[in-house]
């Protein structure tokens, strides 16, 4: 995940320029397909493969694919290389059928991992890595010296370990970036579970970010209001790049005491490609890890895929093999995610909002509906949540989208995203769109069969549903249906519990604590309007405070 491209989930984009770099990224991918078309023009066969590249490494991937488009005879073959984010590569998988490339190389088998996890169960979880990257810890200058530098190697037990000095530590979400990834899992190395385990998460979390390129913005003197950081886990390329373009703040590598994961830029052949193309895919692979071809990625920056560095680029870096690991299997990384999730208090909340006619009701003592005092506590309770977390929001009540009970009115995206744009004051005006029936049961299954599509490893996966009454929606389906498809959705390695909001007299205490229970969650409810504060802040305290953070 390059320190030049977008990384992690997708993020606040100023509009106009992201427009500009996109209409920029198709005038050069359009440009490289019209080099390799005029430049394949003597091979005499048909067969052309596509192969879609994560961004750092695709550079050395198009110009290998030109050599071989430029090839005479019968047995040529044609590459067209697009060199495309990892993370967008991984959900076009997951969401588009047909349109897929012949050869995918992501920078980490993380990617892979995550397209599988996510529901393109034909991608394969392993590939053939073409080259390497170690992750590296970079520390400043001052940091360095602290430890020793350059008389002595920095070790990562000295800025992260259980005894580690007074360092401000940076991380990106590790469900998204693969460098924050292996450091999760050195810092596993390095406390060995337990307290300290926790106590070096709860450290590094303290500076959580979601793009690891805002660390790059956080070195001295380039920081602005915010606190510099000391040191974050990035890659050896990245740290490379940045040094060789750096003005003032170079940056010093320090290298895991424990093997872990590298970026290995694993090349799979996808399942959809037969005959000559698949073939021609295999062709490729064995070209790019010629002698020839690892020059080319040397001179880049990178290593080889055994972890040697052909090429020493730039000062400040270890020469020697980095001993390759495989990542760990998918059941362990999302337990590590999990982990992370529990103690960095980052999720992923789809909140089901009831604007049944009921909720325009007085409540007692006060001139506020029912509409209004929950707008009002939910308004102050996304304001608690880390800018981190992301929050959709759906209203529903009966026939809201055609004969669907529920719509969608804000979609999921961070806190920061919403408290920035438009989110506050759309919330508002949904007092002024109250009426209808209760249709619970449709829009609480809707709600959770989508939220569990989506599930994000890393993340406090929840559904909320907050009503004031007891379903009133005859045309829809019964308790027992779903409490019974909710069942079979339930699946305990990807949690995601349901968190029941209930305010007022009509409430079935009962309906909104079996609805919970069987995806593991729980029902605050409340007879009193006036107390949606109180109950509502129970629940949410309940979403802030994970384990081990706080107890069950």
């Amino acid at each position: 995940m390059g320190r030049h491209a977008s990384a992690g989930p997708p993020r606040a984009r100023v509009i106009v320029l992201s427009t500009l770099l996109v209409l920029t990224l198709v005038g050069w991918f359009a440009f490289d397909f019209l080099v390799d078309e005029l430049r394949a023009a003597g091979c005499g066969s048909d067969t052309a493969i596509s192969v879609t590249a994560a961004t750092d490494v695709a550079p050395v991937v198009q110009r290998a694919a030109r050599t071989v488009s430029q090839q005479e005879g019968d047995d040529c073959y044609r590459v067209h290389v697009t060199a495309r984010d990892s993370e967008v590569t991984a959900e076009s998988l997951v969401l588009t059928k047909g349109a897929t490339p012949d050869v995918w190389i992501p920078e980490s088998t993380m990617w892979l991992q995550h397209a599988n996890d996510k529901g393109a169960w034909d991608v394969p979880v392993n590939g053939t890595s073409i080259a390497s990257t170690p992750v590296v810890l970079a520390l400043t200058d001052d940091a360095a010296a602290q430890l020793g530098w350059p008389a002595v190697t920095p070790r990562w037990s000295a800025v992260v370990g259980p005894d580690a000095g007074d360092f401000d530590v940076g991380i990106a979400d590790p469900a998204w970036d693969p460098a924050s990834l292996s450091a999760l899992i050195a810092l596993r190395h390095l406390a060995g579970g337990g307290k300290a385990y926790t106590s070096s998460l709860r450290h590094v979390s303290a500076n959580a970010t979601e793009d690891p390129e805002t660390h790059y913005r956080r070195l001295p003197g380039n920081s602005g209001d915010t606190e510099p950081l000391d040191a974050f886990p990035t890659t050896e390329f990245d740290l490379l790049t940045h040094n060789v373009e750096a003005r003032d703040v170079a940056l010093v590598a320090s290298y895991s005491e424990q093997p872990i994961p590298a970026l290995d830029f694993p090349y799979i052949v996808l399942p959809d490609t037969t005959g000559a193309q698949r073939t021609a895919a295999k062709d490729f692979l064995d070209r790019l890890l010629s002698e020839r071809v690892a020059e080319a990625f040397a001179d880049a920056g990178f290593r080889t895929p055994e972890g040697v560095a052909l090429r020493k680029r730039g000062e400040r870096t270890s020469s020697q093999a980095v001993q390759p690991v495989a990542l760990p299997d998918a059941g362990e990384v999302r337990q590590l995610l999990n982990e992370w999730a529990g103690v960095n208090l980052s999720a992923r909340i789809q909140v089901l909002l009831d604007v049944s006619g009921s909720m325009s009701a007085v409540v007692p003592g006060t001139d506020k509906t029912r509409m209004a005092a929950t707008i009002e506590a939910a308004e102050l309770g996304l304001r608690l949540f880390k800018p981190t977390t992301k929050i959709g929001l759906w209203l529903f009540s009966t026939y809201l989208d055609g004969t669907k009970p529920y719509r969608e009115l804000l979609p999921v995206r961070p806190v920061s995203e919403h408290l920035s744009g438009d989110g506050i004051a759309r919330l508002r005006a949904v007092a002024n769109q109250v009426g209808g029936n209760t249709g619970l049961y449709d829009s609480t299954l809707a709600a959770y069969r989508q939220a569990t599509e989506h599930w994000e490893a890393g993340r406090i996966n929840i559904v909320v549903v907050l009503t004031d009454g007891r379903n009133a929606y005859p045309e829809g389906i019964t308790r027992e249906q779903l409490l019974t498809k909710l069942g079979t959705l339930r699946d305990p390695r990807r949690p995601l519990q349901i968190i029941g909001i209930g305010i007022g007299p009509d409430v079935d205490k009962r309906e909104l604590a079996q609805i919970a229970a069987a995806t593991g969650g729980e029902a605050f409810t409340t007879p009193d309007p006036s107390r949606i504060q109180d109950v509502f802040y129970a629940a949410l305290s309940k979403l802030l405070c994970q384990p081990p953070a706080c107890k069950p």
